[in-house]
């Protein structure tokens, strides 16, 4: 089971970079939204903005992921941790999906390769904040601490 530590000290620096990341995503969204408006849903037209390509679909799937990682990264808490972890798995799974399928119809979203680097380091921002962005009560981190020091004796080899 993955470890995740609580009450990280940097963890609003973390937070703020994903609502950063998802502020991004969201007015990426509404800026394409107003430049594909009257295309077809997977228009695959070389329609870009703010530097990425996008299409109707792309840009309403970011308007909701942007708002859906803005408003969980405001409320904070372990709501912020699980959106940034379910954010990262999917921006990082859609980046490796759009790689492998840019030059064939199945590039439903009009990634190019700008747009897939973006998803992927869009993830890994996600994921960073989702590592240390636990929260716990002040009791469960001196649980935590008192574990940690005394489950592995010092100088014992980590299995």
């Amino acid at each position: 089971m993955a470890h995740f530590p609580l009450n990280h000290p940097l963890r609003p620096l973390y937070r703020t970079l994903a609502g950063l990341t998802g502020t991004y995503i969201l007015i990426f969204g509404c800026v394409g939204l107003t430049k594909t408006v009257g295309q077809t849903l997977f228009a695959r037209e070389s329609t870009w903005t703010l530097g990425l390509r996008t299409n109707l679909a792309f840009a309403i799937i970011s308007v909701i992921w942007g708002l859906i990682v803005v408003v969980a990264n405001l409320i904070g808490g372990n709501v912020g941790h699980y959106t940034n972890l379910a954010g990262a798995a999917v921006f990082m799974v859609t980046g490796i999906y759009m790689v492998a399928f840019m030059q064939t119809p199945a590039n439903f979203l009009n990634f190019s390769v700008s747009t897939a680097i973006v998803s992927l380091i869009f993830g890994v921002v996600l994921l960073l904040a989702g590592m240390y962005d636990k929260t716990g009560s002040p009791e469960s981190q001196r649980a935590e601490q008192v574990y940690k020091s005394t489950s592995i004796p010092r100088g014992a080899p980590r299995r």
